[in-house]
């Protein structure tokens, strides 16, 4: 259980009163959400007191959601982010703002791309202030080793002085422990981060794991984030990456029909076109972080399900921003 000073409180509420009016009927969590809202929206920093409030309150939220969610059509999934924060911006731009449309993060918020913190600050006060409408999963990086060495780190140092950083990313890190595994679209689609694991082949594995934990520290909970769909082979390979497997297009098949499902939808992938369809339609990765790094010149898309059986892809190219941070590493 998080528990909320008055003092904590009473910053938050000063920091939401230089926001936009606020609706009548809100509790004091909403309230200052909305608060920090604006401010995330503009891609302004919180100070450390803000990313405490936020990183804790989302906490509370998440470790009461189950490892996997029940979510209901339609919904737009979207896949890595990785720190592309104008992209963020676009993809909500272009398909909506929570309530208006309700949403299946699949993981992969930070490093690489130059704006992690405005990217987690944005996703989690939306978390809280519209938490059925937004279903935020974790991927592979979101965990302390990964983070630590792929961008993460070094930006909350950056962007935070007097030795704030190290406690920023601490208070991020510590929340991704509580995010979800997984989530299921009217029972039938499967939304995780990246793919099949040896160890499980029923829902209820992944159900009772123990997620409340760093990633290392349980090889099926890492497969689940790590692991890839190869049309080459059958069964499961060891990867190349160095965690998790390669799976075949049989293990997509025997994990559907013992859960009774139509389709796996997952990320964790660059795809040259946004997005790649497998395995006779039953499995789809999603990719939506457009120019990769400033420099992959890849499209982007996001997934959006109407009804079981019937989605549609939106797919978008880089933000005017993503190309100017290209132009200025170039330089």
């Amino acid at each position: 259980l998080v528990i909320f000073g008055r003092s904590e409180i009473k910053e938050g509420a000063m920091a939401s009163s230089s926001g936009d009016a606020k609706a009548p009927g809100l509790s004091a969590i909403e309230e200052i959400a909305e608060g920090y809202l604006a401010t995330a929206k503009k891609g302004d920093l919180l100070p450390l007191f803000g990313v405490k409030w936020t990183c804790e309150t989302a906490m509370k939220l998440l470790r009461e959601e189950p490892n996997i969610l029940n979510v209901s059509c339609p919904v737009t999934v979207v896949g890595d982010i990785h720190g592309q924060f104008y992209d963020l911006l676009k993809i909500f731009e272009q398909n909506g703002y929570p309530p208006a449309t309700n949403y299946v993060f699949l993981g992969d918020y930070v490093d690489r791309g130059a704006n992690s913190v405005q990217v987690m600050t944005l996703l989690l006060c939306l978390k809280i202030r519209y938490p059925k409408c937004m279903t935020l999963l974790r991927g592979n990086h979101e965990c302390r080793q990964i983070s630590s060495l792929y961008g993460f780190f070094a930006e909350c140092s950056s962007k935070f002085k007097d030795d704030q950083g190290a406690d920023v990313w601490k208070l991020f890190t510590d929340m991704f422990d509580y995010l979800p595994l997984g989530a299921l679209i009217d029972n039938r689609i499967l939304c995780i981060h990246a793919g099949m694991s040896p160890g499980i082949i029923s829902l209820d594995q992944i159900r009772v794991m123990e997620r409340f934990t760093e990633l290392e520290q349980s090889y099926p909970l890492q497969d689940l984030m790590w692991s890839d769909p190869s049309q080459k082979i059958n069964g499961f390979y060891k990867s190349d990456r160095g965690n998790g497997y390669l799976f075949g297009r049989d293990i997509v098949d025997r994990f559907l029909e013992e859960n009774k499902l139509e389709l796996i939808v997952r990320s964790h992938q660059l795809c040259k076109e946004g997005h790649q369809v497998l395995f006779d339609k039953k499995l789809i990765t999603v990719w939506s972080a457009p120019n990769y790094c400033y420099r992959m010149g890849n499209k982007a898309s996001v997934l959006v399900v109407d009804q079981p059986g019937r989605y549609r892809f939106n797919t978008f190219e880089a933000s005017t921003q993503n190309r100017k941070i290209a132009e200025e590493q170039e330089s």
